[in-house]
């Protein structure tokens, strides 16, 4: 139940993360508040390695035994925090928020699916659903204000 919880306010603190850093963007430019979430994050992540007794010591041997793909991850972060400091601004965060789940969601399902795991039917009815809900709602947004994109003021 606890990590149930737990992924639970880490999706409040995503939804967060992209409204500060998207409205740091509108300040000082979206790679430049990319630069200062990434440098942020180090520092507390170096405070918290610190404070937790975890030492930091990373040897050469370690960084050549791990193969070079798995530090995209750092790259796929700054491509992932830049586009949501582009987009917030255009689009409300609830679809912003859904669309960026619809895409992992989607994502997963290609993963799972070529990994060889099974796809239910489940998922998939469950995917479609969210899908149509969020086209329906964005069509009665744009009907009821008469645009698509609207000037965010979060």
């Amino acid at each position: 139940m606890l990590y149930i919880f737990m992924a639970f306010v880490a999706g409040w603190l995503i939804v967060l993360s992209m409204i500060f850093n998207s409205n740091l963007a509108k300040r000082i430019g979206i790679f430049q508040s990319t630069l200062i979430n990434y440098t942020v994050g180090l520092f507390v992540s170096g405070l918290l390695a610190i404070i937790m007794n975890n030492r930091i010591n990373i040897g050469l041997i370690e960084f050549n035994s791990i193969p070079w793909w798995v530090y995209l991850g750092g790259f796929v972060g700054v491509a992932i925090v830049s586009a949501s400091n582009y987009i917030i601004p255009k689009i409300p965060v609830i679809y912003t928020t859904l669309l960026v789940y619809v895409g992992q969601l989607t994502f997963g399902l290609t993963l799972d699916y070529w990994s060889g795991l099974p796809v239910s039917r489940n998922r998939l009815i469950g995917g479609v659903l969210i899908v149509l809900g969020l086209l329906y709602n964005f069509r009665i947004d744009q009907i009821n204000t008469g645009e698509a994109e609207y000037d965010s003021s979060i």
